[in-house]
């Protein structure tokens, strides 16, 4: 047990930093900060941060220890930076949650459940995977799939998201194609929550970046060569979330860590919606 102790107060104490050099973070290498005296208003309270995390964690812990793995959270609230992190020591599965993230204010309650479930993801989100020293991780876009496919849809079955969604102002498009997809009025609501999950971490990156915010409507048209192993334009990770929402493929199929058209939609495996936008993922 002691073993064990140790290395964790180690990554705990250091995460962050580390995290930066590997380039590991959701966003790319930034100054962007928030301090906990901050005016802006709107991003969630300290509770809030806390309770996303803890419900995250209930769900995840249990499936990594399954793995022979410890899911360790490192809830930095006092951290201005703007990111979240994901790093593997042995047996440690552990994830980096700052408050500046959880105080920008474009972050809703289910963004930031979304940057967290990106980052389980890394640990448990399937193939491809890759990346500047980080054999061990699910790519960024497969990690943002991830995230909508399986993170949000697990987290988001206990509550009454017909309820939800009808206080909430849903892009047309959003709405057609997740009632489309989804016979019953819970599936398809599931499915615009986690839409709009992804919209709000999408106007957080504008927002950071001083740039136009991404829209449903315009999907990318940038088409790789090879799978993108790094952090794709904000309009393709936009994209990524919403077809991860549109992707009905079982609760309960689970993903290979080696395959990366397990438990995916693929045309490879007859699928039409619901795809790994051509923005990052090169279907072979």
């Amino acid at each position: 047990m002691m073993r064990l102790i140790w290395p964790l107060f180690f990554i705990l104490s250091f995460n962050a930093k580390a995290c930066l050099e590997n380039g590991g973070g959701f966003f790319p290498e930034n100054d962007w900060h928030i301090p906990v005296e901050s005016s802006f208003q709107g991003g969630l309270t300290r509770e809030e941060f806390d309770q996303v995390i803890d419900e995250v964690s209930d769900i995840y812990a249990p499936r990594i220890a399954r793995r022979l793995g410890k899911l360790a959270v490192s809830r930095q609230w006092g951290n201005t930076l703007v990111n979240a992190f994901a790093t593997r020591l042995g047996p440690i599965y552990l994830v980096t949650m700052t408050g500046g993230l959880a105080r920008h204010p474009e972050i809703t309650r289910d963004g930031f459940a979304l940057v967290m479930c990106h980052e389980v993801g890394h640990h448990i989100g399937g193939a491809p995977k890759g990346g500047f020293m980080r054999g061990w991780s699910s790519v960024e876009g497969q990690s943002d799939y991830f995230a909508s496919l399986k993170c949000l849809r697990e987290l988001f079955k206990k509550d009454d998201n017909v309820a939800f969604i009808s206080s909430q102002k849903v892009p047309a498009v959003v709405k057609n194609a997740c009632e489309d997809v989804y016979k019953t009025q819970e599936e398809a609501a599931v499915c615009q929550r986690i839409a709009l999950a992804g919209h709000s971490v999408s106007n957080l990156f504008a927002a950071l970046k001083k740039e136009e915010p991404a829209r449903f409507e315009t999907p990318s048209t940038q088409v790789v060569s090879e799978t993108n192993s790094k952090h794709p334009h904000f309009q393709c990770r936009l994209d990524t979330f919403f077809q991860g929402a549109l992707c009905d493929r079982p609760l309960e199929e689970k993903l290979s860590q080696r395959n990366p058209y397990k438990g995916i939609c693929d045309v490879k495996n007859g699928d039409k919606l619901g795809l790994r936008p051509s923005c990052w993922f090169k279907s072979e």
